[in-house]
């Protein structure tokens, strides 16, 4: 749902002038950074000039989409002017005008994530502008929204003189930043070479670690090897059967049931992870520990721990930073092990921190290493306990380790852990100041390279299946992907990151992707904008399957379908069906202010071949409407912004929407009146009460085809 922050009237020509400044102010109100705050600023200033130049008048609105992080920034310009006749011809660059419109136009679309031009000859331009929140920056909710509209309204706008100077200043600006990265490119050139030759001198200390651990103690290694595996059988299907009594499968649960349920399913997520480090000890040990490096971001990986451990964070009086790590290089390592290892660090520094700050952080060097450290103000280590904490079981005694879960081995596998990757464990600490615990490891894993990527021969491709890129990180997902396209003439290309995505996309193309928004160290948001924003991808119809319910941001930055896990079979088949024009579809627009109704009048059109899109008031479903072309409009007629009827009459009003079918869905009595005010203009009228008793096939063909229209008479709720 979008929110209204503000919105500017172009009716002289400063007025671009203030548009400019009122954006480049949201946007750093929203937390956006100089550079983006001055691309968004400037598209929105060429936009507002060619509503000004062409059509005399116009209006800029700033609005925010989205519930989730990162939101949507969107500015929209409309305009009433002549129109634009020959759009494809501006978009693909072949057009230019004497004023420079084609230019204005081609160079807005580069600076935003996404952008949208709706216009004709004769019916004015509507150019919709959108980049995604930076994913730092926090929620904007009502209170916050209302704060900035407050601090907008305050803000003296700039002079046209004042204007200028400030884009003189952000000209120099970029001028300055671009002659300091080109300094820190050589820099980081004089740094490689002495990487190169530090990974030289680590092969012989990462043999010689390889060496001793292949000395452990094998009957050690071997006992707990075997038990570790004995155990995690039972408990992995106590957490299986567990998960089917917590989802009802079988019947719901009483209050006192679904607790102890839930007391069963985090005991044995306790023991399981003891259980884990148990085996994961006895492979380090046995040395028998697989490493699979692949190359990853520091800020990935950090956002990815935040999100996890943020949960734990359950006394206030503690914070959690994370700090900024962009300017730390890819690694080559194992992420899953350096992350395994972080967490730990993480997990101990909540257990013994009771107030203050956990601070977490990375550098690099020139030796080619990188730490990553995390410091906490908690009760801190004597001395002489510091080769204690990394002995197995090793705890120390003290008031809080007696309220505290642990195991003692988290510690132990880290530092073992460490130097499988061939790195080291530190710490720092002193009783009542805190701790500072610190991994060190290559930058890159034993001087391996990323393996290039594979082609993929013709052959390996069955030519009668229909190729479907699935972008999904969790092994059990993909497993049902693949048992769910088994057969149905789909064929499917795993990617378990955006990366390999995108290598898939330069060499194969897709007949569709599904897409997980919720992925482990990934920004998938800015992945399908990328996307939609690319003329080689742009039309590969993009199904985004996934747990996060914020379908309306997923549309607006280009999804053309979105489904909520988990999935059913028969539904994933149909939907990619109709999204590759296997089968006949229908566009159908709901719209609606009650979410809950929404909602329920979908799980009914479910099974049918819709692509379903969503208006929560009237003025969206208008703009909507006029954007789609939906083949049918199931509308509501109580909304708070302007009427079911009002959006009627102005469908009915509008030449190219007047032959739109539509269906109303109410809870109202409706009069005598009204019913005759509606008969001459609709399909039918359903009543909320009475959805259950709806054959919404018959429906629905008869509004499509308009044969057999059902009397509105006999479905009056009431």
């Amino acid at each position: 749902m979008s929110s209204a922050i503000l919105s500017v009237g172009i009716y002289y020509e400063h007025d671009t002038v203030t548009a400019r400044q009122r954006a480049r102010q949201i946007a750093r109100l929203l937390g956006f950074d100089a550079q983006d705050q001055t691309r968004i600023a400037t598209a929105v200033s060429e936009i507002a000039r060619n509503a000004f130049n062409y059509a005399r008048s116009g209006r800029v609105e700033y609005m925010l989409e989205g519930r989730t992080s990162p939101q949507l920034f969107m500015v929209r310009i409309t305009d009433k002017g002549p129109g634009i006749s020959d759009i494809a011809a501006i978009l693909e660059g072949r057009y230019r005008s004497p004023t420079g419109m084609g230019l204005g136009i081609l160079g807005a679309r580069r600076l935003m994530d996404q952008f949208q031009i709706d216009s004709g000859p004769g019916k004015g331009t509507v150019v919709t502008l959108k980049k995604l929140l930076p994913r730092r920056a926090p929620v904007v909710g009502t209170a916050e929204l209302a704060k900035l509209t407050n601090s907008l309204l305050q803000e003296r706008p700039q002079t046209d003189f004042e204007e200028l100077q400030y884009q003189n200043r952000e000209l120099l600006g970029a001028l300055e930043e671009i002659r300091a990265r080109q300094i820190e490119l050589t820099r980081l050139n004089r740094e490689l070479e002495d990487t190169n030759r530090g990974v030289i001198a680590l092969y012989a200390e990462l043999d010689e670690k390889a060496d001793h651990l292949r000395r452990a103690d094998e009957l050690k290694s071997k006992f707990l090897s075997n038990m570790s595996h004995e155990f995690r059988s039972p408990l992995n299907s106590i957490l299986a059967l567990s998960g089917l009594l917590r989802n009802h499968s079988d019947g719901g649960l009483s209050g006192a049931q679904q607790q102890q349920v839930d007391y069963i399913r985090r005991a044995a997520e306790d023991l399981l992870e003891l259980v884990n480090d148990l085996l994961d000890l006895a492979k380090v040990e046995a040395g028998k520990v697989e490493v699979k490096p692949l190359e990853f971001e520091v800020e990935n990986l950090f956002a990815a721990l935040r999100g996890m451990l943020r949960p734990l964070l359950l006394n206030q009086s503690v914070n959690l930073i994370f700090e900024d790590a962009n300017q730390i290089p890819r690694i080559y390592s194992d992420e899953g092990k350096v992350s395994q290892i972080l967490r730990n660090f993480i997990s101990n520094a909540l257990k013994f921190t009771e107030r203050g700050e956990i601070r977490v952080f990375a550098n690099s060097d020139a030796n080619g290493e990188v730490s990553f450290s995390v410091a906490d103000t908690g009760i801190g280590i004597a001395p002489e306990n510091l080769d204690l904490i990394f002995q197995d079981f090793g705890q120390i005694d003290h008031p809080i380790q007696k309220k505290v879960r642990g195991t003692g081995l988290g510690l132990p596998l880290s530092k073992k852990l460490a130097t499988v990757l061939g790195g080291t464990v530190e710490v720092e600490s002193r009783p009542g100041a805190g701790s500072t615990f610190t991994l060190r490891i290559p930058l890159r894993f034993r001087g391996d390279e990323p393996e290039p990527a594979q082609a993929i021969p013709e052959a390996e491709h069955d030519p009668s299946s229909v190729p479907v890129l699935v972008v999904d990180d969790r092994p059990e997902m993909m497993m049902m992907y693949r048992q769910y396209l088994a057969g149905s003439g789909f064929e499917m290309l795993p990617a378990a990151t955006t990366r390999e995505a995108d290598e898939f996309l330069e060499r194969v193309r897709p007949a569709a992707i599904i897409l997980d928004i919720v992925l482990r160290s990934e920004d998938t948001w800015a992945f399908l904008a990328k996307i939609k924003k690319d003329d080689h991808t742009m039309d590969i119809p993009v199904l985004v399957a996934s747990t996060t319910e914020d379908r309306n941001k997923g549309f607006h930055l280009g999804a053309d379908s979105y489904l909520l896990k988990p999935i059913e079979q028969s539904e994933l088949i149909r939907e990619l069906k109709v999204l590759t024009g296997q089968i006949a579809t229908h566009r159908v627009l709901i719209v609606d202010d009650m979410e809950r109704d929404r909602y329920v009048l979908r799980q009914w059109l479910r099974g049918l071949p819709v692509n379903i899109a969503e208006a929560p008031n009237g003025n969206e479903g208008l703009r909507l409407a006029a954007r789609i072309h939906p083949d049918v409009i199931f509308l509501d007629l109580t909304m708070p912004d302007i009427s079911g009827f009002v959006v009627l009459d102005t469908l009915k009003s509008d030449p190219a929407l007047a032959a739109i079918p539509v269906i109303i869905t109410t809870s109202r009595v409706l009069s005598e009146a009204d019913q005759q005010r509606l008969a001459p203009n609709i399909i039918a009228i359903v009543g909320k009460d009475r959805l259950d008793r709806t054959d919404f096939a018959q429906l629905l063909r008869a509004a499509v085809t308009r044969d057999e229209r059902p009397s509105a008479q006999s479905e009056i709720p009431g």
